[in-house]
């Protein structure tokens, strides 16, 4: 996969390349305690502009990205992301080998000067694997007429699928599940689930047909409020920040607990 074009620092004493920089000098040279670069036959001289991250004319964001790997052999549940700073960012990217996230600014709280937020899973993340999916059988009877289709049941259906969650349908082919629409209503006295078929899934995907008698339907919760943290080995995380005036990063961190399945 190609990189971004970037400039890049090295640090001697890191004895490596800690940042990447969104501007692209044609000549960079440092002289008389000032750092001056070109760029389009123009001469720059940096850190003199009180706003922050704009080089060239062109307003950039600042970005940091870490990862959480403590006992990198153990699947760990990550909850909660907390960082020390003098200003609010958002994750806009959070990524483990089980899944992927985000948190916007606002959902961080502060607490003691640390910003606090609870790990959510992206509003678009559809996961078979995930205990806000669950089956609920063998449909018996669709009716209704669009945007309105009724799936009834020969069975109780329980007190878990609620209104607002996503239905799929299982036919007997094997793939992944279609489909259906975002269930509208529940009569548990008689069995009947009503949706409605315009209504997009969670990752974009449109209804495939009102389902059929027998298939096997399927309900999804919303991700964001189903979120019970990241699980995996480790977690990538990337902070964001857009303010425009001096900025200040102290740490990050999680709280972090072992995984059992």
């Amino acid at each position: 996969m190609a990189l971004p074009a970037a400039t890049l620092s090295y640090s001697e004493e890191a004895k490596g390349w800690p940042s990447f920089y969104s501007y692209l000098p044609d000549y960079m040279v440092g002289m008389n305690s000032y750092f001056y670069s070109f760029n389009g036959g123009n001469l720059y001289r940096h850190n003199t502009n009180p706003i922050r991250n704009n080089y060239y004319g062109v307003q950039y964001t600042s970005e940091i990205t870490g990862v959480f790997n403590t006992e990198p052999q153990t699947i760990k549940l990550f909850k909660t992301m907390s960082y020390e700073s003098d200003d609010r960012w958002a994750c806009t990217a959070l990524f483990t080998e089980l899944g992927t996230g985000s948190m916007l600014a606002t959902e961080f709280v502060e607490k003691e000067r640390e910003w606090f937020t609870f790990l959510r899973e992206l509003e678009t993340t559809v996961n078979w694997k995930a205990r806000s999916t669950n089956g609920i059988g063998p449909v018996a009877v669709v009716g209704g007429v669009s945007p309105a289709i009724t799936l009834l049941f020969n069975f109780n259906l329980g007190s878990i699928v609620s209104v607002g969650d996503f239905l799929y349908e299982a036919t007997s082919v094997v793939g992944v599940p279609s489909y259906l629409g975002q269930i509208t209503g529940i009569d548990r006295t008689t069995n009947t689930i009503t949706f409605n078929d315009t209504v997009p899934a969670l990752d974009g995907a449109l209804t495939t047909g009102p389902g059929a008698a027998a298939d096997f339907i399927i309900f999804m919760k919303n991700a964001v409020a189903e979120s019970h943290g990241a699980r995996g080995y480790f977690m990538q995380f990337t902070l964001q920040n857009t303010n425009t005036s001096p900025v200040e990063l102290f740490s990050v961190g999680s709280s972090v607990m072992k995984s059992y399945p």
